[in-house]
């Protein structure tokens, strides 16, 4: 972990609390996502590990509390939302991480091909590329939306079981993805029960009943 006490949080929350439908699923939580740092949210299922994932996203809002975040965020769903029906390639997936900094009807210039280019050699997917994502298997899948990820350059980065039911090369592949990420200064926030990705966070923190347990 490269960063100091003092260094700025990445991410910020305060008192957040998200209600569902009368039920808590999380309540309560301060928390400080921290450059360079890998932080793996644990805790059983139903703890609120993913909604919490989200509200750093700023995908699903506080029922109370606040959000802060300096910089970009880049989201990595443990599932996508893409179907079998859309004609789309690897490349285009990973093309939307671009989005954010282009506007996504722009042309791709140089240093956003570029991003693309790099994100899918990280992830050792570049021969995939023209092939359409629905044929891909569960871990080229995996290995395409955290392409898509790195290619924003995100500030934050934010996967939910990233290696839950992969194959052992994606997975170690996509730990060391992580690893790295953080080593460079990226503030990593994982939500996992992989043991290898509990064993190497920087920072732990256990969730139980939509708390932080202490």
């Amino acid at each position: 972990m490269s960063q100091t006490r003092d260094t700025a949080p990445a991410a910020s929350l305060r008192g957040v609390t998200v209600d569902f439908a009368g039920r808590d699923a999380l309540r309560g939580i301060d928390l400080d996502v921290l450059p360079g740092c890998l932080t793996v949210l644990a805790g059983p299922n139903g703890a609120g590990k993913t909604t919490l994932l989200e509200v750093l996203a700023g995908t699903r809002p506080p029922t109370e509390g606040t959000r802060s975040v300096t910089g970009a965020v880049a989201l990595v769903p443990q599932r996508t939302a893409e179907t079998d029906r859309l004609p789309v390639t690897v490349r285009d997936v990973v093309t939307v991480g671009v989005w954010g900094r282009l506007g996504r009807w722009r042309r791709l210039d140089a240093a956003a091909r570029t991003a693309i280019d790099d994100a899918l050699e990280r992830l050792q997917i570049q021969d995939l590329a023209r092939l359409p994502f629905a044929t891909l298997s569960g871990g080229q899948r995996q290995r395409t939306l955290l392409a898509q990820g790195l290619a924003r350059a995100a500030a934050v980065l934010l996967l939910d079981e990233p290696t839950t039911g992969l194959d052992s090369d994606s997975a170690q592949r996509i730990r060391q993805i992580m690893r790295a990420e953080a080593e460079s200064g990226v503030a990593v926030v994982c939500v996992s029960h992989d043991p290898e990705v509990l064993s190497s966070a920087d920072r732990t923190v256990h969730l139980a009943d939509g708390a932080i347990a202490r």
